[in-house]
């Protein structure tokens, strides 16, 4: 049985979409079938991150309405034969995501992959709430700023009461905390929160810290998953949260201020 992973977060920018593109490559790499689908109705990111939007041409919402199957919305990932996606569609009305629809397609990906990542929009919006809904595990991502803490911070009281696993008295879905854009320096200065306080504010398990970095950016738009970046702290990062999630105990990086070499304090650099 597949295990249903929701990545969310309380506000928008805060790194979901890179994070489910290199947790869902991360658990590919490993020899894992792997799918990531984008809950993000009307944006449609995802696959310009993975770096198949041209090869997109059924979506998530035609497999919900019956006008493609599963197997012609997905598109497989060039890089790695482990790896697939569900493209969000960019023109549907929201509401087109049924809980009935989304249930149905999880319950037919969960006879062919071992891994669903699900890519949520922000918040409390329809498609965040759907795809809360049948989590097993829930990453919740956060910038180390006060505004994005307190809106992450409701959306694990959700978490514990929406979804079906908390409607059926099962187990609870396992909640994972994952903080991006982390900047030892600004914590430093009193500019970002730290990690401890974060950690004391969501009371969550830390799965990940991923520092601040331009590689981020220059994958995305460059279509690759930061994480095939070996060489930068971002990639590395990820590929530190993936294996812990599958069971390692890693200790975390990236934590404190790099000491600058000699040309570095000499030139400023």
């Amino acid at each position: 049985m597949a295990r249903i992973i929701v990545v969310t977060s309380g506000k928008g920018g805060v790194g979901k979409t890179t994070t489910s593109a290199a947790f869902a490559m991360g658990l590919a790499e490993r020899g894992n079938k792997t799918v990531v689908i984008d809950f993000d109705v009307g944006l449609r990111n995802l696959d310009l991150i993975m770096g198949c939007e041209r090869r997109v041409v059924y979506d998530f919402v035609n497999v919900i309405t019956g006008e493609a199957n599963v197997g012609q919305a997905m598109i497989k990932d060039k890089r790695n034969p482990n790896l697939f996606v569900l493209p969000a569609s960019q023109t549907r009305d929201k509401d087109a995501l049924t809980l009935e629809g989304v249930g149905k397609v999880l319950e037919e990906l969960s006879k062919e992959f071992e891994f669903i990542v699900c890519d949520s929009p922000a918040g409390i919006e329809r498609g965040a709430t759907l795809a809360m809904y049948y989590a097993d595990d829930a990453i919740v991502v956060t910038n180390p700023e006060v505004s994005s803490v307190r809106d992450s911070d409701r959306m694990i009281g959700i978490l514990s009461s929406k979804s079906r696993r908390a409607e059926q008295n099962l187990e609870g879905i396992r909640e994972y905390l994952l903080v991006t854009r982390y900047s030892p320096e600004r914590v430093k200065n009193g500019e970002m929160l730290s990690i401890e306080d974060v950690q004391e504010i969501l009371s969550l398990d830390l799965i990940g810290v991923i520092p601040e970095s331009v590689s981020v950016l220059s994958s995305s738009n460059a279509g690759v998953p930061v994480i095939l970046d070996r060489e930068s702290s971002a990639g590395q990062a990820y590929g530190d949260m993936v294996s812990r999630y599958l069971g390692e105990d890693l200790p975390h990086r990236f934590l404190t201020v790099e000491k600058k070499g000699l040309f570095g304090r000499l030139f400023g650099g």
